[in-house]
């Protein structure tokens, strides 16, 4: 039912973990995708090479920088000459600690979420608006977290705070834009298995006690959640724009 022909999505943060996953599951559906990449460019080709290897590029940006998001915007446009559909999916999960450490570590920390998980993603938003209206619409899917709703441990309050923001920014562009054409969207996923998510499992999170209370009994597979991504990306479900759809395996049911 999916009909991507002549499609073109830019992915954030497509070099592993979630990113790479929607964007191997939009290139094996046949959209042409734009990875971006941080750092990890080696890692982002062989992304590119698995979901479409004529049909993707991969494209580097700071998302830190001033005009790391603009810049980004800028040259995947230039790649196939139109985007319609965008995935703001990059972000980090540092720790902000509450009760040890100095004050300029917690602003550090507190600057760089906030940037790359929310200031980023609505600035691209911004650029794909702007670009969606005169062409008749387009489609934004945004990665979340259930963080958004349920909070997340007191030294991740930066990482929750910029996905609540997120969870905001969806709605906002979903009710000003639904008349023109422009599809708006959030995905919630709790704990997925994704490099990030091992890492935190090595340095000071519980993996037991993250598995033991997710209902389902595991962490979600990245697979779940791309599948997800895709289906909004489709277009299929144009009255459900400005929906969070969580997965999660019931962890967290609003």
């Amino acid at each position: 039912m999916m009909d991507f022909a002549g499609k073109v999505a830019l992915v954030t943060g497509a070099s592993r973990g979630i990113g790479a996953g929607i964007a191997r599951v939009l290139g094996r559906a046949g959209v042409q995708v734009a990875l971006h990449c941080a750092s990890r460019r080696p890692e982002a080709e062989r992304v590119a090479a698995e979901a479409a290897p004529k049909r993707s590029a991969v494209f580097q940006a700071d998302l830190m920088a001033e005009d790391g998001a603009a810049a980004l915007w800028r040259a995947a446009l230039a790649w196939r000459g139109h985007i319609d559909i965008l995935i703001n999916n990059a972000g980090i999960y540092e720790p902000a600690p509450v009760l040890e450490g100095d004050d300029d570590a917690w602003r550090t920390a507190w600057r760089r979420a906030l940037q790359v998980n929310l200031v980023a993603a609505a600035e691209l938003s911004r650029h794909a608006v702007r670009h969606f209206v005169p062409r008749g619409g387009g489609i934004i899917v945004n990665v979340a977290s259930r963080a958004a709703f349920r909070g997340d441990a007191m030294d991740y309050a930066n990482y929750a705070a910029s996905k609540g923001g997120m969870i905001a920014l969806t709605r906002t562009h979903a009710r000003a834009h639904a008349g023109q054409g422009v599809l708006v969207y959030a995905v919630a996923p709790g704990f997925v298995r994704t490099e990030m998510a091992e890492h935190s499992f090595r340095h000071g999170i519980d993996e037991a006690a993250v598995q033991a209370e997710i209902p389902m009994g595991d962490i979600a597979p990245v697979g779940d959640v791309a599948n997800v991504v895709a289906f909004l990306a489709s277009g299929l479900a144009p009255h459900a724009t400005g929906t969070t759809v969580d997965v999660n395996g019931a962890s967290y049911v609003r």
